[in-house]
């Protein structure tokens, strides 16, 4: 396995933190792969090096915070719905920048639906309608509903800057969960 030179992983974290702060501020309509070096204090060339434009870069970063959520799940599968949802709360929390923006502003519209279409194969795997109180209901309809429940809820959260610490909303949201599936 090739040795990661710590200069260019560097680089592309400021450039990233760049971007997302930018579009914090402004929209990602209104930013300029100039605005990205000049916040990153990286050369325009540095940021065209790694990532074709600044499309290139938010489709990077989105996909990073997915593959993280999907192994985030995936090493969740022994816990019950609080513990997963308390670690999924605190990886919102940690990165509130990101799906503050994303999410609770209309800085990237195609994230919402990215991550909800995550969300709807995370709870595919938890939804049994031979069974229980889902018995006999349709698959897709409790899929759909709990995941834009889920992402809706989440939305709110950030937007009201978490007025919940993550245990706590954890805890909310994983006891509606189990009620539901």
């Amino acid at each position: 396995m090739s040795k990661v030179d710590r200069r260019v992983t560097k680089s592309k974290e400021a450039i990233k933190k760049a971007l997302i702060e930018l579009m914090s501020e402004k929209g990602f309509d209104n930013i300029t792969i100039q605005d990205i070096a000049d916040r990153a204090n990286v050369n325009r060339g540095t940021i065209y090096l790694h990532y074709l434009d600044k499309f290139d870069l938010l489709d990077k970063i989105m996909e990073e915070h997915i593959n993280n959520m999907r192994n985030f799940c995936e090493s969740a599968t022994e816990m019950d719905f609080i513990e997963s949802t308390v670690h999924c709360m605190e990886y919102l929390e940690s990165n509130y920048l990101f799906f503050s923006t994303m999410l609770a502003s209309k800085g990237a519209r195609y994230f919402r639906g990215r991550f909800l279409q995550f969300n709807i194969e995370e709870f595919k795997k938890d939804v049994d309608i031979t069974k229980g109180k889902n018995f006999g209901q349709d698959e897709d309809v409790i899929v759909q509903f709990v995941a834009n429940a889920y992402v809706g809820v989440v939305e709110w959260w950030l937007k009201n800057r978490m007025p919940y610490p993550p245990s706590v909303m954890a805890e909310k949201v994983g006891d509606l969960l189990e009620r539901i599936l």
